[in-house]
């Protein structure tokens, strides 16, 4: 008979539930600030829930009604330098961190609001309104709420978005040596999300602490999680991953603070990352001020069932119970929230003079127009000062090194020199460098910040993005292939790419992520692609890309000075050549947003990149055309050098555009559209363009070979310009 042995998990799954007795031992103190906070979350939320019905919250009003009880008892043992951050559904966690800053955590019901709490409720609910006072500039809205010096990292509209985030935060407090903590907030949507349960791996495997508090309100938007998931008990998730798990009853505030002790204890000695599931209920609709029943996917009864459970009322009945307060007492916690949210509310309103009896938001309030595009990116003035060079006309002692050994000596000097350079991706710490010995050597110099990572784009680029959320770190995150930031697309585009912007433009995100151009290596269509059409149309990223081991040098100490992320594009072809470089200097930056004339010439303006300087170097001596080849080095829309591109255009009249990969995924796509409208007077000729083809590339080595463009192609779309030329003006 086939032997059976039953398997235990590694960690603890418990469930914890107040009695009698923990009421008694509560601290008034702590009990009479719950009360407050519930009430104030509370009052808040109804105010908003009123504008809405007016018509003045634009976009959504995603109400926590319900479910204040889990936010307030796992933040209010919480300190400033603990961080947060959680969904779409979090005003109530915002704002129990932020009353918790400003109180230092205590709150006295009796005079429940002084003007610091005052101006927490007006400017966030100014954020919600989208006005300029608002703690992102009215960026952020209902659902992007930040307020960093209170350790509120910034709520998110992406169903699990948020939790890798908190993860880069995570590791900054561990390595800084400090014992605080990172909480994560999502639903009982988030918990079959990738990105969540990639995070929960690293987590654990890395020891990090971090609470993944999941809210759970039985719902989505209407869908029941029992339809979802055949494990409604959703902190079993933590078992797969040996994270001890607490599951409690959100409408009990003091049990959930009890479990997040507990949890509190766990992370702070450093064992790790803990999941809290907190059963609680929204009772409205997913968004705006009717409840579920009137969508017909929840019953009245239910309702009434958890409306029994308020969470405010569980606090306000225990307290009277004990003789902490009385009804007259809690009427008058609930009175002085009302107002003071009211208060709020009218420093924002005036009467409407075209409609008579409504109310407008005051329209000095708004944000100016010209902010739209501010803080996309920095604007580049980190850079100033810097040891700028040219190192292919410098006429120093130079040194001949490969291409790859370039990538590894400049990320070594600068780790030398800035302890906060953190690297991260897969298999960076083994093979001696990684697939290709970028990262050479470094693992043994620097074994502690030199993180080989989980095969878990989403976890470890958002990871990365929260390292340069917080400030103390500089992560350099290497994709091993281009085509991986697919999987990663949310954390890379949504989060990373975003988050300066969308929170207002003031926080930096210091990130650079590596990646390497692969077409021709033969590894088919999910590794080959080149990502810089896909960048470039991006908002917020700027993008490098050498041709030489020198200018990679000095792009790359560019990039690591820079306050925005930045996309280093590396090539294969490029990584075993040959180049001098300025002997013993690893510390000069390329100047920035400045391209380089590879070749003079009078007939045609050649733009290109990467391994395609190289290939149109020698088709233009090929041709016999006289063409200037300018090997562009920053991509990006605000740091490409246009100054050079006009001279050039304004001499030559013609462009050809040259580019390895798909044609879909162009990078001259863009280029030639903006090129077309700032230069169409000077142009005898349609701008060329010279790209793969459609498909990308293919295992066939034939096949691949006609995918991608090398030297022939630029060859022919040469002959292209040749034959439409009109000569000079």
């Amino acid at each position: 008979m086939t032997n059976r042995t039953p398997l235990e998990a590694r960690a603890p799954w418990v469930e914890i539930a107040t009695t009698p007795d923990d009421w008694k031992k509560a601290d008034p103190q702590l009990l009479e600030t719950m009360l407050g906070q519930l009430h104030l979350i509370r009052a808040f939320e109804e105010v908003v829930l009123e504008l809405a019905s007016e018509g003045l919250v634009h976009g959504p009003a995603h109400s926590s009604i319900g479910q204040e009880g889990g936010a307030v008892g796992s933040i209010i043992s919480l300190n400033s330098q603990d961080a947060i951050n959680g969904s779409h559904r979090g005003h109530h966690q915002f704002l129990a961190k932020v009353i918790n800053h400003v109180s230092n955590g205590k709150l006295d019901v009796t005079a429940l609001v002084n003007p610091a709490l005052q101006e927490v409720l007006q400017r966030t609910l100014a954020e919600i309104l989208g006005l300029a006072q608002g703690y992102c500039s009215g960026r952020g809205g209902s659902m992007h709420l930040q307020y960093f010096e209170a350790g509120a990292l910034g709520t998110n509209a992406i169903v699990g978005g948020g939790v890798p985030l908190a993860a880069g935060n995570a590791w900054a407090q561990r390595k800084a040596l400090t014992n605080n903590l990172t909480v994560s907030y999502f639903g009982d949507g988030a918990v079959n999300i990738g990105s969540v349960l990639e995070t929960m791996n690293l987590a654990a495997a890395w020891k990090l602490p971090m609470a993944f508090f999941i809210e759970n309100n039985l719902y989505a938007v209407s869908t029941h999680v029992s339809e979802v998931t055949a494990e409604p008990r959703l902190s079993a998730r933590a078992l797969g991953f040996a994270i001890p798990s607490w599951k409690v009853d959100g409408m009990d505030p003091l049990a959930v603070h009890l479990a997040m002790r507990e949890a509190e204890s766990h992370m702070r000695s450093g064992k790790g990352p803990v999941v809290i599931e907190a059963d609680v209920y929204r009772f409205f609709h997913q968004n705006g001020p009717f409840p579920g029943s009137a969508f017909g996917y929840r019953s009245k009864e239910e309702e009434a069932q958890w409306r029994e459970r308020d969470p405010l009322l569980r606090v306000a009945t225990e307290m009277i119970a004990l003789g902490l307060i009385d009804q007259a007492g809690v009427d008058l916690v609930r009175t002085q929230a009302l107002d003071a949210n009211r208060l709020a509310a009218a420093a924002l309103l005036e009467p409407n003079p075209d409609a008579p009896g409504k109310r407008r938001i005051r329209p000095e309030l708004w944000p100016d127009v010209s902010f739209v595009n501010v803080g996309v990116r920095g604007d580049a003035s980190e850079l100033k000062g810097a040891r700028t060079l040219e190192p292919l006309t410098d006429g120093g002692t130079k040194t001949n090194v490969k291409f790859v050994d370039a990538v590894a000596g400049v990320i070594d000097a600068a780790m030398e020199k800035d302890e906060r350079i953190i690297v991260l991706g897969e298999d960076i710490h083994r093979l001696n460098g990684g697939t290709n010995g970028a990262t050479k050597g470094l693992s043994k110099k620097y074994p502690d910040r030199v993180l080989g990572t989980p095969i878990s784009e989403n976890a470890f680029a958002g990871l990365g993005g929260g390292l340069a959320l917080d400030g103390r770190y500089r992560p350099i995150v290497e994709f091993m292939y281009p085509d991986f930031m697919w999987v990663a697309a949310d954390q890379v585009f949504n989060q990373i790419g975003k988050a300066r912007h969308m929170f207002g433009g003031k926080n930096p995100v210091p990130l650079v992520l590596r990646t390497k151009v692969a077409i021709g290596s033969g590894y088919g269509s999910q590794h080959l692609m080149d990502p810089a059409g896909i960048f470039a149309t991006s908002p917020g990223w700027r993008i490098v890309a050498a041709s030489t081991p020198a200018e990679y040098i000095g792009l790359m100490n560019a990039a690591l000075a820079l306050q925005d992320p930045v996309l280093v594009l590396e090539h294969v072809d490029l990584y075993q050549d040959m180049g001098d470089v300025p002997e013993g200097d690893f510390g000069y930056q390329i100047p920035f947003g400045k391209a380089n004339i590879r070749r003079e010439g009078k007939e045609l303006t050649i733009l290109t990149y990467l391994s395609m300087v190289k290939h149109s170097l020698t088709a233009v001596e090929q041709s016999g055309m006289d063409a200037e080849v300018i090997d562009l080095r920053w991509l990006d829309r605000a740091s490409i050098d246009w100054q050079c591109i006009e001279a050039s255009i304004k001499k030559t009249n013609s462009v050809l555009i040259v580019e390895q990969g798909a044609s879909g995924t162009s990078y001259g796509s863009w280029l030639s559209d903006e090129i077309q409208r700032r230069y169409f007077d000077w142009l005898d000729q349609p701008i060329q363009r010279v790209s793969g083809s459609e498909a990308s590339p293919s295992i066939s080595k034939v096949l691949e070979r006609a995918a991608y463009a090398g030297v022939e192609e630029v060859v022919a779309g040469l002959a292209r310009v040749k034959a439409g030329f009109g000569g000079n003006k």
